[in-house]
This record gives C-alpha cells, sequence and structure tokens, in this order.
C-alpha cells in the first residue's frame, strides 16, 4: 500500500470515528432530555395531586359549605330571609313568639302539653304564633342535629303548613324525640322515618328529594341566625308581645287573649 493510500485510510476511519462519536453524542443528549422531561411531567404531577389534596382537605363540606348556597326559602316562611314560621293567626293585631330547639327534650316535653293550647289559640287568630328554631344543642353538646332537623321541617313546610305542623309534633313526640345526648335528627334516614308517619310526607318524592339533597340548608342556618336575635338563653322561650313568660303563667296569659284552655 502507498503512503497516500494509508493515509487516506487513516483519515476516513478518523471521519467514521468522529461521525459515530457525533450520533451517540446526540442519542445521549436526547436520552437526557427524554429523561428530564418525563421528571418534569412527574414534578407537575405530583404538584397537581398535592395541591387537589389539599384543595379538597381545605373546601368546605357539610354545614360549613351550606354558608355559601343560594338561599332556597321554602314557601310558607316568613321574614326577609324566611328565618321564621307564622304557624297560625297571619292576621291577628298580638303577637306570640316562641323559640325552640328540636333536640331540646325539654321542649319536647312543652310540645306534648301546653304547645298544644299554643297552636290552638294562634289557630283561633288570637295571637299570631311566630316559631324561631335555634341550635344551641348542637354548639353544647356537638353534632347537627339541630340544624339538620330544621332543613327537614323547611322540607315540609315548603308542601303545606298542615305537614310542617304534623312533622313538627311528630319530631316532638315521646315516639321519636331523641334523648338529649344523641344526635338522631342529624341521620337523613331517621329523619325520613318520622316523615313516613306524616300522610302528606309519606312517599313525597319532593320532600324526600329536599331532604337528602339539603335544599333548604342555607335557609336553616337563616333561621338559626335569626333566633340568635332573639338573644334567649334556653329554650323553650314563650315571649307575648315582646315579654318573656315562665311557663306556669303560660295558661293565664293566654286565657287574657281570649283563647279557652278546654272544649
Amino acid at each position: 500500500m502507498s503512503k497516500r493510500n494509508s493515509q487516506e485510510a487513516k483519515r476516513a476511519a478518523r471521519d467514521r470515528l468522529r461521525a459515530e462519536r457525533e450520533r451517540q453524542a446526540k442519542k445521549d443528549k436526547m436520552r437526557r432530555q427524554a429523561l428530564v422531561g418525563v421528571a418534569v411531567v412527574g414534578v407537575l404531577a405530583v404538584a397537581g395531586g398535592i395541591f387537589f389534596a389539599v384543595t379538597k382537605l381545605t373546601a368546605p363540606s357539610g354545614w360549613e359549605a351550606a354558608k355559601d348556597q343560594k338561599l332556597v326559602k321554602p314557601a310558607n316562611s316568613s321574614g326577609k330571609n324566611g328565618e321564621f314560621i307564622v304557624a297560625g293567626g297571619e292576621n291577628a293585631k298580638k303577637t306570640v313568639d316562641i323559640y325552640e330547639d328540636l333536640r331540646c327534650p325539654a321542649c319536647a316535653q312543652f310540645e306534648q302539653g301546653a304547645g298544644k293550647i299554643l297552636v290552638k289559640g294562634a289557630e283561633q287568630n288570637k295571637y299570631k304564633l311566630k316559631v324561631h328554631l335555634g341550635d344551641l344543642i348542637d354548639g353544647n353538646l356537638g353534632g347537627d342535629g339541630s340544624k339538620n332537623a330544621i332543613s327537614a321541617l323547611g322540607a315540609a313546610l315548603n308542601v303545606s303548613k298542615g305537614a310542617y305542623q304534623d312533622y313538627h309534633d311528630k319530631l316532638y313526640s315521646p315516639k321519636f324525640h331523641p334523648e338529649e345526648s344523641q344526635d338522631k335528627f342529624a341521620d337523613d334516614d331517621y329523619l325520613l322515618e318520622v316523615a313516613d308517619t306524616v300522610p302528606a310526607l309519606k312517599n313525597n318524592g319532593g320532600f324526600k328529594k329536599a331532604l337528602e339533597e339539603g335544599t333548604y340548608d342555607k335557609w336553616a342556618l337563616e333561621m338559626v341566625d335569626g333566633f340568635k336575635k332573639g338573644k334567649v338563653q334556653a329554650t323553650p322561650t314563650i315571649r307575648i308581645e315582646g315579654k318573656d313568660v315562665e311557663q306556669q303563667q303560660l295558661p293565664a296569659e293566654l286565657q287574657k287573649l281570649g283563647v279557652k284552655l278546654s272544649g
């Protein structure tokens, strides 16, 4: 082999080696870029997952979320935001206010006795009976039963005043009213069980849907706010023309308003 041919062969070999190194370097660069891309996607996915988890964890739920709901007032509610219920005597000149908590055992005892007389006088148009419902026991003992039962009553009130009153009475009845420490009214299934004893609510799809979906949860909170404005210290509290009346004084006070206690 001539010297010239030998030099050309070496140069060709070097060119092939250089080309091969360049191809390998290019492949290595592409592989590094791909790995970096995968790592970035992984980091973003993890970050996105953490953001979603934190957002879900910190997002309001239950009754906190109800504060941000659009207010839906049930038919037959009264006040600017439906914050009280007129149980009777809409056109009467005098007013009787009653403040209750649906989990309250003293309220249940009252409703099983003197409460019926109170409603009777309103039905006779002797006075306007305004019902205010609060959640003192939810606050004192924990739970959501007071608020949940108010929301359920809102669903009944939307059906009719008669359905509301019947359901109200059943919730306070000896058969269905739970012990103060039991938060049974927080359970929608239990509230539906009680509702099945009210003809207007049994198999009522609209009532069931409103109860289960919490249609009147925001309204229940408006009721609670209205109750708080009354600044009562205990339940039940009865006010006649703005003056608190002790339960033992109630029959005599109702007689003064023209209510017949018997017959």
